[in-house]
């Protein structure tokens, strides 16, 4: 399917790609705060207390304001990529630095963008793969910053996995797809469970399951050793890595959604058998 050319159609997708990147921004760096409110609201509430923080705080309210001045961010300041660049990573009231973070994941979306439209056209099979590939670059750098996996996020892309299949949206029948998600889940409750009676200790978090059972949804129950295996290796090299380097947080762990999620993309531009044939198996 084709809404205008090839190269028009592309260039489209990763510039939506970018625009829609520079709400996941927003995303990620707000929806970990609210949860956290929802959770200390409820809390109170169950304490009879009354609730705190009360002020109006959601993805779209208030405006996006810089964290060191509280500058209003104004529209031409919030151009995705370009922006950054005229302004030179910096704040236009105060001057401090602006993360590189920003413009990446603004390019990494509209590059997401840009692959599925090339792949599977200007068709509803782009549009899918463009939301799952948005959601698992939200979901990594939430459970980076937090370790948090939200369940907003985790179970919608689910349940888009499962109706993808049934619609015919990717090439997953949908009893694989249901078998997936529930191998996907069942595993690392499994392995979960096994090392929590072992060492008395958590070695990984419920959204984690939620993220595999996810992906085994969108791949179907037979991706789901090539992928585990890629986010394992992988998980294991930067965690050595960073120990070594004494960059470990507080009590030495680190996040694995990142790496499933990496494992989910890269399945998603590959194909999740060749993830084997990368890591030399």
């Amino acid at each position: 399917m084709m809404l205008v050319s090839p190269s028009i159609d592309l260039a489209l997708a990763a510039l939506f790609g970018m625009l829609v990147g520079s709400f996941l921004n927003v995303v990620i760096h707000r929806l970990p705060r609210m949860l956290e409110r929802q959770w200390a609201s409820e809390c109170a509430e169950l304490g009879g207390q009354p609730a705190p923080g009360s002020d109006k705080f959601n993805l779209m309210w208030p405006r996006s304001r810089c964290p060191h001045c509280g500058h209003q961010i104004s529209w031409h300041e919030n151009i995705p990529v370009l922006s950054y660049l005229l302004l030179r990573a910096r704040c236009a009231s105060c001057g401090a630095k602006i993360s590189a973070r920003y413009p990446l994941v603004e390019l990494v979306c509209g590059a997401l963008f840009f692959f599925s439209v090339w792949k599977w056209g200007a068709s509803p099979a782009a549009l899918a793969w463009s939301g799952f590939g948005a959601a698992l670059l939200v979901l990594a750098l939430i459970d980076w910053d937090t370790t948090i996996l939200p369940d907003d996020i985790t179970l919608p892309l689910l349940w888009a996995g499962l109706l993808a299949s049934a619609l015919h949206l990717t090439n997953t029948p949908l009893p694989s797809a249901f078998w997936g998600a529930v191998g996907g889940y069942l595993s690392l409750w499994t392995i979960y469970w096994g090392f929590k009676l072992l060492t008395g200790k958590e070695g990984m978090g419920y959204g984690d399951f939620k993220l595999f059972a996810a992906l085994g949804a969108w791949f179907g129950w037979q991706a789901l050793i090539p992928m585990i295996l890629m986010a394992s290796v992988i998980g294991a090299i930067v965690g050595i890595s960073m120990k070594f380097a004494g960059a470990l947080r507080d009590g030495g762990y680190v996040p694995f959604g990142p790496f499933l999620a990496g494992a989910g993309i890269t399945a998603m531009v590959f194909g999740p058998h060749r993830i084997l044939r990368l890591l030399g198996l």
